[in-house]
C-alpha cells in the first residue's frame, strides 16, 4: 500500500508546527521540546489512522484519533498556521484544501 497521502499529511503538520513554533516560541525554524512532542504525537496518530490513503481531513473525520487536550493543541496550531501556509507552502496548502472535499469513508468493522 502506498503511503503518499500519510507522508503528505506529515509534511503538512510539520510545516504548520514550524510556523507556529517559530512565531510563538521564537525558535528560528527549530521546534521547541513542547512543539516537538506535539508533532511526534500527531505523526504517531497519522501512522495509525484507520483510513490511511483514504483519510479525509481530520476536522471532517468520524474517528477522533487525538485525545481531547492534544486535539485542542493541534487545533490551536492549525488555526494559526493554516492561513500562513498559503504563502509559505502553497502546494501543501492546495492539497490540504482538496482533502477537505474528500468523501469521508466508513470505518469497516473488524471481522470476528
Amino acid at each position: 500500500m502506498s503511503k503518499n497521502r500519510i507522508k503528505r499529511e506529515q509534511q503538512t503538520i510539520t510545516a504548520m508546527m514550524v510556523i507556529f513554533c517559530t512565531d510563538h516560541h521564537h525558535t528560528n525554524g527549530v521546534l521547541c521540546s513542547e512543539c516537538s512532542q506535539l508533532l511526534d504525537y500527531a505523526r504517531r496518530r497519522l501512522d495509525t489512522c484507520p483510513f490511511q490513503e483514504e483519510k479525509p481531513a481530520c476536522n471532517h473525520c468520524t474517528v477522533h484519533c487525538y485525545s481531547k487536550d492534544m486535539r485542542e493543541r493541534v487545533q490551536q496550531v492549525m488555526r494559526y498556521a493554516g492561513p500562513r501556509m498559503m504563502l509559505r507552502h502553497p502546494i501543501l496548502s492546495f492539497y490540504h484544501l482538496l482533502d477537505k472535499f474528500r468523501e469521508v469513508p466508513e470505518l469497516s468493522k473488524p471481522k470476528k
